[in-house]
């Protein structure tokens, strides 16, 4: 066959797959079939049309065909992960447990984050009574499958089939897992095993493993601790002695609210993005007494005991950009919706002041129920939120701090980078609350 022969056959060949391949989408399986038969006449070692054969032959019920076709397909492509599993489910309806499971280890081997293998694998574990093994699968099988199609009314049982046998597996090795545990955790406060219980939650399927997501300058090699520990900290029981001087002062703030204005602020021509609802908005307000490492000098004069306490705070400091401290009142009924912030360089510290019930802050997996007086040191690059579902205004001091794994070196080289980035993109560009 001259060159322009082949070329017109394998254009020939592509049409009809094509053709053939929208048959099936549309359901039409036995002019499917019988195009796939054309693209085998014209190519016998059709790796595809042998496989679609074998498949059409599995569903008639036809075995020995189905089998005929895919060991073809396999010979031809020893890589096709679909023949590898059109075979194991060949060997499945034969009985042959073991062939089917070698079968479908090829196909995983074939294509390992296919989500079809992995449900074959799990249907043939769970029928052989290994559930355990069977729910790796299972989850293996939602985790490569698309978010879009675990969406869709058809798959929604065989979803849930793979969730409640996840689920169950994990409420069993939480409950393996803590039993052996017992007797070296018995005797040990919660702060000692902290880490360790998190990370059975995490096993049991109780929490996630919560990840940090700097927007703007992220630190690598920094620990995602969504909730800090107070008592870590030996400036923080000199800012809380100071809590009835700032309650005060917030009090005399709040008899004259002009100084308030919308938390969020977004520049004309930007997107809005998350904090639509708020942006401009007085239900979300602040009160600063710095602002961008500027002293806003009417508010903080009258505030001066507040501003005194926060110096005990080792607080960011860059030019431009940081110290940030303000009083955040949010008006009842008011959520603030989940979002990352700029940079883990820092913790975002909350001193609680003004807060009635049905309000909180959630980090991560970890919900926080303010009390007043009580510091709360938080990764605001772990995604959270913050709501007040109650009746009332709910007020709390925030400002930041370093983080307090940064060496001074790495703080100054923080300040350095931070000022580049505003070098190269300008000052008033869009980095965030940084």
């Amino acid at each position: 066959m001259n060159t322009r022969s082949t070329e017109r056959s394998a254009e020939l060949i592509a049409a009809l797959v094509a053709e053939a391949e929208s048959l099936t989408r549309h359901g039409r399986m036995r002019e499917a079939g019988a195009m796939w038969e054309r693209v085998l006449g014209m190519d016998p070692a059709h790796a595809t049309a042998l496989t679609q054969l074998g498949g059409l032959a599995l569903a008639a019920g036809d075995l020995d065909q189905a089998q005929h076709y895919l060991e073809r397909a396999i010979a031809v492509a020893p890589r096709l992960a679909m023949a590898h599993a059109h075979l194991s489910r060949v060997h499945a309806q034969r009985g042959d447990r073991a062939a089917a499971l070698a079968a479908i280890d090829a196909a995983i081997a074939a294509d390992p984050t296919a989500w079809g293998p992995q449900l074959e694998k799990a249907r043939l574990l769970e029928a052989g009574g290994d559930h355990r093994a069977a729910a790796l699968h299972w989850g293996n099988m939602l985790t490569y499958m698309p978010e879009a199609l675990q969406r869709q009314t058809n798959v929604q049982a065989l979803v849930r089939q793979a969730q409640v046998a996840v689920q169950r597996t994990r409420d069993e090795l939480g409950a393996y897992l803590e039993d052996n545990l017992a007797p070296l955790i018995k005797g040990h406060d919660a702060r000692e095993v902290e880490r360790i219980r998190h990370s059975l939650d995490i096993l049991a399927g109780r929490r996630t493993f919560v990840t940090a997501k700097p927007l703007t300058l992220p630190i690598p090699r920094l620990p995602a601790i969504p909730i800090f520990h107070r008592e870590d900290f030996d400036w923080a029981p000199e800012v809380e002695a100071a809590f009835p001087d700032i309650l005060e002062e917030l009090h005399n703030v709040l008899g004259d609210p002009s100084g308030f204005e919308p938390y969020v602020q977004t520049p004309e021509g930007q997107p809005k993005g998350q904090f639509a609802a708020l942006d401009r908005n007085i239900d979300w307000g602040a009160y600063f007494l710095w602002k961008h490492g500027r002293r806003i000098d009417p508010q903080a004069d009258a505030c001066p005991r507040t501003e005194a306490a926060i110096a005990r705070a080792p607080q960011m400091k860059v030019p431009g950009r940081a110290p940030v401290i303000f009083f955040s009142a949010l008006r009842p009924g008011v959520h603030i919706p989940p979002h990352n912030g700029a940079t883990n360089a820092r913790l975002t510290v909350h001193l609680p002041l003004i807060v009635p019930p049905e309000c909180g802050l959630r980090v991560g997996e970890e919900v926080h129920i303010w009390e007043p007086g009580r510091l709360v040191m938080f990764d605001d690059t772990i995604r959270h939120e913050a709501w007040n579902f109650s009746d009332r205004l709910r007020v709390v001091l925030i400002f930041d701090v370093w983080h307090p794994m940064l060496t001074p070196l790495e703080r100054e080289l923080v300040v350095a980078m931070t000022q580049g980035l505003m070098g190269f993109y300008g000052n008033d560009a869009d980095l965030g609350e940084l």
